[in-house]
C-alpha cells in the first residue's frame, strides 16, 4: 500500500463507488500524488493528531471525469489533488472547521450541508496549494454561502 503520510494511503484518498460503479479509471499522475502528500501533511495530519481520532477521507482525487460524473464543477481542486472532503466521527463539522480556520494554513475551507439543529450533518472541504494559499472559508447550508464565523 502506497502511502501519502504517516496515517493516509494513496487507496484511501482516491477510492469512490461512483468510480466503480461507473467503471472510471481514477489514477493520479505523479504531480497529483505530490500534491495529495502536501495536503495530508498540511492538513490531514495536523487534524489526526489534534483530535487523535482515525478517519477516512470520503473524497480526496477524482479524475476529470469522474468529477464530472459527481457533478462537481470541473475547476475543482479535487482534479488536482489539492482538496479533501471529511467528517471526524464524533467531532461536530462546525467545530472541525473552525479548528482548521484558527489553526491551519489552507487555501479554501468549505463547511457544506451544514445545519445547526445537527451537528454532524454535511461534511468539511479543505484544500492546500504549496503557495499562495487564499485563507478563503464559507458556510454552505444547501441553498446559501455564507462567512464561517
Amino acid at each position: 500500500m502506497t502511502r501519502l503520510s504517516t496515517h493516509f494511503s494513496l487507496k484511501e484518498l482516491t477510492r469512490s463507488q461512483t468510480a466503480e460503479r461507473k467503471g472510471i479509471k481514477n489514477t493520479p499522475n505523479d504531480g497529483e500524488i505530490e500534491n495529495l502528500k502536501t495536503l495530508c501533511e498540511n492538513i490531514l495530519e495536523p487534524v489526526r493528531e489534534h483530535y487523535g481520532i482515525p478517519f477516512t477521507p470520503s473524497s480526496g482525487f477524482r479524475s476529470f471525469d469522474l468529477n464530472k460524473a459527481v457533478g462537481s464543477s470541473s475547476k475543482s481542486q479535487h482534479i488536482t489533488g489539492q482538496a479533501v472532503d471529511f467528517e471526524i466521527p464524533g467531532v461536530p463539522n462546525m467545530e472541525l472547521a473552525l479548528w482548521i480556520k484558527e489553526h491551519l494554513d489552507y487555501d479554501q475551507l468549505l463547511l457544506e450541508f451544514y445545519k445547526e439543529s445537527i451537528p454532524d450533518s454535511g461534511w468539511v472541504h479543505c484544500s492546500y496549494v504549496e503557495q499562495g494559499n487564499r485563507k478563503e472559508s464559507k458556510r454552505f447550508d444547501g441553498r446559501t454561502w455564507s462567512s464561517l464565523p
